[in-house]
């Protein structure tokens, strides 16, 4: 049995015309079945499952997937930190075209030299080992990456001097405010397979159906060339400001955060047309949409003063640095679902001690967990006294790991409908994760701590409010 490994996402449709036209059929994969286990018909057997695109590599190097397609972005990405990794690059696919441009705000660099002779250069990605390899290869003399979940192109120049994104061309970047400055990586929707599984597997068929699809070889990393010496200057110390800068979500949280904002009377126009920095009605207030994921690690940098995120991120990110200056003011009890503990929906166990009591007689070593929440996974394994336990860290699309590639996810759940949908079920609730508002302790009583404490007790009075109709 070969085992493919797929990517969700915009790649999912003309992906599957592509394996179809070669001879191998997914049902439901380009029409975005929310099952993530998916039959396929071919010339031999196949097992398909579908994962974030950031997960595929891993899988493929664990060898739990044989052959795998996803952006070359997430290849590098993973083999710039593990070069030494099991995985076989086989050649590109003419779908998924995307490079990875370094880019700066625009109007604030004009080329890769004017960073000669920066100190303290901010570099902001989800691609946070190829920023490394980028700054390394530059000889920057001094810099920070800022590893975040994703809307990168939102942080400069406030929060970052670079960012490094993914885009299909230099002009769509010209739409988010940058400046390319250099492009790292050309590429687009890349086959890998495991060198281990190559030797050992007969899986001609399915090579053969890759390669009709248009297989080439090409792309890859295009490192910039070492920044020419300069003498650098110190770096200047930070302004002091008296506004207050709030952080407000994107996503699905954005409908709940707009209707909290609506009952406090706080108004920020073009946050619900999508726009990353929505004017306040307060004056003295600044704003900006990034990922809820993010905030927690900002706020903690002294980016944010105060932002409004769920509680199971601000969790994620205090298992993980149990000392960082970081707190829950307020909950706004919108927008709330379960955090809990899933596993296979036969798995007769109803209880997470049976569950352990059960994989304990079956003499398994090792208890796998994946979870997007890999902090909140080890927190909840440590806690509930598991004998031996491996957390697998996941992008999203978690529902397919278990059971063939864990015994046991941690996941948010709202109504169930996607456990219902890949045969699993929920055995323990962890906590109920609601929306809150998070602070930066220390933030004072000058006119910044004022600001804070004013839209505080506004946003508390509508959460009140909003209680009092329910």
């Amino acid at each position: 049995m070969i085992r493919l490994a797929l990517p969700t996402g915009d790649l999912r449709r003309p992906l599957a015309a592509l394996l179809e036209r070669g001879g191998l059929r997914v049902a439901g994969y380009g029409e975005g079945s929310r099952a993530y286990r998916l039959p396929a018909e071919g010339e031999g057997p196949v097992q398909v499952r579908v994962f974030r695109e950031r997960d595929i590599p891993i899988q493929i190097a664990l060898g739990n997937y044989d052959i795998g397609v996803c952006g070359l972005h997430w290849v590098e990405e993973f083999l710039c930190r593990y070069p030494g990794e099991a995985i076989v690059k086989l050649g590109g696919l003419p779908v998924g075209a995307t490079s990875l441009f370094v880019a700066g705000a625009r109007g604030m660099w004009s080329s890769l030299r004017d960073l000669a002779g920066w100190r303290g250069v901010r570099i902001v990605s989800e691609f946070p080992n190829l920023a490394e390899a980028f700054a390394l290869a530059a000889r920057l003399p001094g810099y920070r990456v800022v590893p975040v979940w994703g809307a990168a192109e939102a942080y400069p120049p406030e929060d970052a001097d670079l960012a490094l994104v993914a885009a299909p061309d230099e002009s769509s970047l010209g739409g988010l405010g940058l400046t390319p400055l250099h492009r790292l990586l050309e590429g687009r929707a890349w086959v890998i397979a495991n060198r281990h599984s190559l030797r050992a597997k007969d899986m001609g068929w399915l090579l053969s159906c890759l390669a009709s699809c248009g297989l080439e070889a090409g792309g890859g990393l295009s490192l910039p060339p070492a920044l020419a010496l300069a003498r650098v200057p110190p770096a200047p110390p930070p302004a002091e400001r008296d506004s207050v800068r709030i952080a407000l979500p994107d996503g699905h949280q954005q409908r709940h955060v707009l209707e909290a904002l609506a009952e406090a009377g706080v108004h920020f126009e073009g946050y619900a047309e999508g726009e990353r920095r929505p004017r306040a009605s307060l004056p003295g207030v600044e704003a900006k949409v990034v990922r809820p994921q993010d905030m927690p690690q900002m706020v903690a940098l002294g980016a944010f003063d105060l932002a409004i995120t769920g509680r199971d991120c601000l969790l994620e990110h205090l298992y993980r640095f149990p000392s960082s200056p970081v707190e829950m003011a307020l909950d706004l009890g919108r927008g709330a679902f379960n955090m809990s503990a899933v596993v296979a929906a036969d798995l007769p166990a109803e209880t997470l001690g049976e569950a352990l009591s059960l994989w304990r007689s079956q003499g398994k070593a090792v208890v796998r967990i994946a979870s997007e929440f890999a902090n909140i996974a080890d927190h909840y394994a440590r806690s509930r006294h598991f004998w031996r336990y491996r957390v697998i860290p996941t992008a999203g699309a978690s529902e397919g790991f278990v059971p063939e590639d864990a015994e046991l996810l941690i996941e948010g759940t709202e109504t169930g409908r996607t456990l219902v949908e890949n045969q699993l079920k929920a055995i323990d609730v962890i906590f109920r994760s609601t929306t809150c508002v998070i602070v930066r302790k220390g933030v004072g009583e000058g006119r910044r701590g004022r600001l804070v404490s004013d839209l505080l007790q506004r946003l508390a009075q509508g959460a009140v409010a909003a209680s009092a109709r329910m």
